[in-house]
């Protein structure tokens, strides 16, 4: 993608770009509340689909060599305006990818496509989140080995975590009007006024948030962890296909047949142990890790946010 993009038929005018457990789907869902906003129910996962890291779902080896999806062609555009064609008809229509604040890629292809957008950006904790992101790969049966390992064998739990290189990435590229930032914990203590700083941001007319609308996607955890990542060993299999036809292009009997195993999977044998509403807790000495690396990697955030966040994070020094 060379200079700006010349595109016909609806695109966003915004994007909810991460970062990943850290409210972006509850906000998503209240946002589409909105009589004005209309957003797609799934992630759309467009400017970064070719990242292997970010999505090796999406790549696989083929007869003729890597099978993959090119969002940079006239037929990729037409599949991304066609994701909003249901919404043409709202003041302001939006997405949520919430891997594009951490893809190398995706804010310049962004920049090219949707030279006007604007970007919402979730962040938290990142020692909880990056905790949160684990038990969100254990529960939806990615993970099979404990957080220790998971961190070096999962390298996007602490990538998703790094905030402060790929938020200026952004500000540089789309300016600091264009660009929102808001903290989950905020989030959680006035889910209404932060809701309508958004709008405000979006233009668009204030939502009521009632106290019934405040979490989506809320996470159950295995009762048995180590049995749990036992049974993993069969869910990973199954639950790597879930996104393999993610932009539609393999419409055989058996990409159905792999769509309905997953559903059945899913939504009937893998939860039979998650049934905990507490994650397990995390032992003292990885969370001291975490802490400590985790402000090294987003050392300067507070004074790129205008905020001390120490005093937000415990044990953030950054």
């Amino acid at each position: 993608m060379d200079g700006r993009v010349e595109t016909k038929g609806r695109l966003p005018d915004f994007i909810i770009g991460g970062a990943p457990k850290c409210g972006t789907t509850s906000v998503h869902f209240l946002l589409g509340s909105s009589p004005e906003i209309g957003i797609p129910d799934d992630e759309v996962h467009f400017f970064d689909a070719d990242d292997p890291i970010a999505h090796p779902d999406f790549l696989h080896a083929g007869r003729g060599g890597l099978d993959w999806y090119d969002p940079d062609t006239p037929e990729g555009l037409d599949w991304y305006r066609g994701r909003f064609a249901a919404l043409a008809d709202r003041p302001l229509v939006g997405e949520d990818s919430t891997l594009y604040l951490h893809s190398p890629v995706a804010p310049e292809r962004i920049a090219r496509v949707l030279p006007d957008a604007k970007l919402i950006f979730m962040l938290r904790d990142p020692v909880r989140r990056a905790c949160s992101q684990y038990w969100h790969m254990v529960t939806r049966g990615r993970a099979v080995c404990g957080l220790e390992t998971a961190l070096s064998r999962h390298p996007n739990l602490i990538l998703c975590s790094t905030y402060l290189a790929p938020l200026r990435r952004y500000l540089d590229l789309f300016g600091p009007e264009r660009v929102r930032v808001c903290l989950f914990e905020d989030f959680l203590a006035d889910r209404q006024g932060v809701m309508d700083g958004l709008c405000a941001f979006l233009g668009a007319a204030p939502l009521r948030v009632g106290h019934e609308d405040g979490w989506h996607n809320r996470t159950f955890y295995p009762s048995n962890p180590r049995l749990q990542l036992l049974l993993n060993r069969i869910s990973r299999r199954i639950a790597a296909r879930q996104y393999r036809n993610h932009f539609d292009a393999d419409r055989t009997p058996r990409a159905a047949l792999r769509a309905r195993m997953h559903r059945r999977w899913f939504r009937h044998a893998h939860p039979v142990l998650l049934t905990a509403t507490r994650a397990p807790p995390v032992a003292e000495e990885t969370a001291s890790y975490l802490r400590r690396h985790l402000s090294d990697r987003n050392r300067g955030l507070s004074d790129l946010l205008g905020r001390d966040l120490s005093q937000v994070w415990p044990g953030f020094e950054g």
